[in-house]
């Protein structure tokens, strides 16, 4: 485990932290895919690195939140059918995780995401996003939730894309996505304090929750001031590019 880290160290998380929140305040995802698979690499359990990022977007979501939400980035009506599932989906998928390996459905989801990446950037590149409301949302809200918790991430990866692959506006479905996630963070963090106590609360989750308090509010900035076309293709391209890394890493 991390418990010993030096303050150098700590403060190559905070940057971690605080680059993992641009990117996500900015583009509605990734926190969670690049804090949990940095922990991993160090040697922390699955259950116990999941536990310590969604302790961390506990806070960074909520500044987050309340960023987009004084930037106008939040539709209200998505925000209730997203959240309520959300929340729901968070918790079953928290306890599934402290219970068994809930890695065997990892690569076909990603593999999903890789797909979903493609056909967003190509949309953007192409200027071919046409807005209107998207209809599956409370169960899409429910499954993003389950996978989030299961997987240490992924809340934004799976909602933003697919509410955008529906036609939602990019900076309304970021800024909403964002603002349900701290809902989202605060029932899973509680779920794992419940099941696994405070031992996965480390100096280096510390590190990613003040680089990403720090950064929090300048993404939604980002989102607001960024061409719609140009969100489409930056999400598209993230999405990619995560998901066939860390396709890559469970198949080998």
């Amino acid at each position: 485990m991390i418990e010993g880290l030096d303050l150098q160290t700590i403060l190559i998380f905070v940057a971690i932290g605080f680059t993992a929140q641009i990117v996500d305040g900015a583009l509605g995802m990734a926190f969670g895919q690049i804090s949990s698979t940095l922990l991993i690499s160090t040697g922390v359990p699955p259950a116990a690195a999941s536990a310590g990022v969604h302790t961390a977007e506990t806070f960074t979501t909520a500044v987050s939140g309340i960023s987009h939400v004084l930037h106008g980035n939040v539709d209200w009506r998505l925000f209730m059918r997203l959240a309520v599932p959300g929340v729901i989906g968070g918790v079953l998928g928290a306890y599934v995780l402290t219970q068994i390996d809930a890695n065997t459905a990892r690569p076909f989801v990603l593999a999903y995401l890789t797909s979903l990446g493609i056909y967003l950037f190509y949309r953007g590149v192409m200027h071919r996003h046409t807005e209107r409301e998207p209809k599956f949302v409370s169960p899409l809200g429910l499954i993003g939730g389950f996978l989030d918790a299961g997987g240490g991430g992924g809340w934004g990866a799976i909602v933003t894309s697919n509410l955008l692959v529906q036609g939602s506006s990019p900076r309304k479905t970021i800024g909403t996505v964002n603002t349900a996630e701290f809902f989202l963070t605060v029932t899973i963090s509680a779920t794992f304090i419940a099941t696994l106590g405070w031992e996965a609360f480390t100096a280096a989750t510390m590190g990613l929750l003040v680089g990403g308090v720090i950064a929090a509010p300048f993404g939604a900035i980002i989102a607001k001031r960024v061409n719609p076309d140009l969100l489409l293709t930056f999400v598209g391209a993230l999405v990619t590019l995560t998901s066939l890394y860390g396709l890559y890493r469970a198949l080998t």
